[in-house]
Formats: C-alpha cells, sequence, structure tokens
C-alpha cells in the first residue's frame, strides 16, 4: 500500500507572508476599513471569509465579503509580480527525494486556485505535485480536515497512510481531524506552539523520506 505528502502552501514550501500583509493592508487603506492589531498573525492560513467575517469583522454580506477577498487576492498576485519567490530551506531537495521513491505528493492550501498557479511557476515548483485543492474549492477550512481528504482521494492514498506538513496550528489540527500523520514546521511558529504536531522539524533538511516512511508504516 502507498502512502503519500500533502503539504500547505505558504510559511510551508515557499514564503510570500510579506505580499499577503501588503495585500490585506492595502485593501484596508483603500475601503477605509479598520485592521485588528497583529491582524496577519491572527488571520494567517485560514479562508478570505473567515478572516472578512469574523477576524477582521469588516462584513456579514456574503457578496461583500466575495467582492473583498477577490480584491485582496488581487493585490497580493500583483505583489508577487514585483518580488522573487523562492521555496524555503530544504524544500527542493526533499521535494526531489519523494519523487525519486515515488511517493506522491499534494497541495492542501486555504489558497485560491489562481493564486497557486501563478506562486508555484514562480517558485519553479511547477511539476512535484500530482494533485493540489485550494481554498476556493472546499465549503469548509481549516481546521476542518476536508481540504486534506479531498488531497487523499485524489491521490488514491487513505489517509491514515498520509503525512500533512503544516506551520500554522490549525493546520496541523485539520491533518489529525483527518487522521494523518501531522508534522509541523516551525518557520512561523515555535515548536511549542504546535502541541498538534506528531513530529515537529525546523526545516525539511531535518526529515528523510526513509524516516518519513518509517513514521507511516507505525
Amino acid at each position: 500500500m502507498g502512502i503519500a505528502a500533502i503539504f500547505d502552501w505558504d510559511g510551508t514550501l515557499v514564503d510570500s507572508s510579506a505580499a499577503h500583509k501588503w495585500a490585506w493592508e492595502t485593501l484596508a487603506a483603500d475601503e477605509g476599513l479598520a485592521l485588528p492589531e497583529n491582524h496577519f498573525v491572527k488571520g494567517f492560513g485560514y479562508t478570505n471569509p473567515k478572516i472578512i467575517r469574523e477576524i477582521y469583522v469588516w462584513s456579514q454580506d456574503e457578496a461583500e465579503i466575495s467582492r473583498l477577498g477577490d480584491r485582496k487576492e488581487e493585490l497580493y498576485r500583483a505583489r508577487l509580480g514585483t518580488m522573487t519567490l523562492r521555496p524555503l530551506p530544504g524544500v527542493l531537495p526533499f521535494l526531489e527525494a519523494l519523487r525519486a521513491a515515488g511517493v506522491p505528493c499534494a497541495i492542501g492550501t486555504s489558497t485560491p486556485r489562481e493564486n497557486i498557479n501563478v506562486a508555484a511557476a514562480t517558485a519553479g515548483l511547477d511539476g512535484f505535485f500530482a494533485a493540489s485543492t485550494c481554498g476556493d474549492e472546499v465549503k469548509n477550512g481549516k481546521p476542518d480536515p476536508e481540504v486534506f481528504l479531498t488531497c487523499a482521494e485524489k491521490l488514491g492514498v487513505p489517509p491514515e497512510r498520509c503525512a500533512v506538513f503544516e506551520d500554522a496550528p490549525h493546520g496541523l489540527q485539520a491533518a489529525k481531524n483527518a487522521q494523518m500523520l501531522a508534522i509541523g514546521i516551525t518557520t512561523t511558529h515555535p515548536a511549542q506552539d504546535l502541541p498538534q504536531a506528531d513530529l515537529v522539524i525546523d526545516s525539511f533538511a531535518d526529515l528523510t523520506v526513509s524516516r518519513l516512511l518509517e513514521l507511516l508504516q507505525r
């Protein structure tokens, strides 16, 4: 029986947080909307509707939430076009090792599809992933397991044979809710803030494919 690896996107494979933060702040300024203290940390990794409705409390109107979210992503992609986006340390060698071992990979993210299409090409990560599921393609965002379960279904691998790589607590909780191996990476949060993880690493250089296989075969 095969295994699979599922990766969150921002903060796990790449770091485009500066572009996201700029986009939210530019949107708020353009629209005359207030941002809560530590707004970016509070909203990081959640879907735009949840951020706008529950964290920033900008609107409860679905059409307005959609408009604001779409505009934020337009700003993000425009900003991304001015940046040099690279994979985080250890990402490329680890993905190459997984490919050599025949382990299929997927992206499971709250980020909209169009953003992934732009960012993956910019970062040179096209071609490593057999499947992906994005935030605009699921009904329920993390910590609901829907995004990861959808990835597993696309890959044809049972959830219990999948490892999820995540930098955020609610993403790791989504992995646990999906009955998957949850591996935290300390790019966004320190290890003590990732209690949901079965294993915590500082970078992908800290984990070998053989060790991953051992963890999934327990």
